[in-house]
């Protein structure tokens, strides 16, 4: 069975082609084109983010060197932490702990999916993959 979390890539791959055939753009156009939740289009830039494949200028998206990954890789490393503590969360449990709107905390799930280092169950409960 697949992982779950591979369909943040999926989502990735959507935005990322919005965001190609589209130029700069606004995250309501992206929301617009590609039919996404917040949640899975939020977890998607996180993914475009860890990639280095899209920045963010003026309120809009577009494809080039990212400049997310201040904001991003230090919400992905408390949704990490997290994680490591207390072994399974959802997303109430960690925008508690991690102080964080869920917008953020999604890009955080996005960015930790692509490092392959996130499994989410059929219950929304996200935990760290070991190896």
């Amino acid at each position: 069975m697949r992982n779950n979390t591979s369909q943040f890539g999926d989502n990735a791959g959507k935005v990322w082609q919005t965001i190609s055939n589209q130029g700069k753009v606004s995250i309501d156009d992206i929301r617009s084109e590609t039919q996404l939740s917040d949640k899975d289009l939020f977890a998607a830039v996180g993914w475009l983010a860890r990639e280095n494949k899209i920045k963010k200028e003026n309120n809009k998206y577009l494809l080039d060197e990212t400049n997310l990954d201040n904001v991003i890789g230090s919400t992905a490393g408390k949704v990490y932490k997290i994680l490591d503590i207390w072994e399974q969360a959802d997303l109430q449990t960690m925008r508690r702990l991690s102080d964080e709107p869920d917008e953020e905390i999604y890009t955080a799930l996005g960015w930790l999916a692509r490092e392959d280092k996130l499994i989410m169950d059929k219950d929304q409960k996200y935990s760290l993959k070991y190896e």
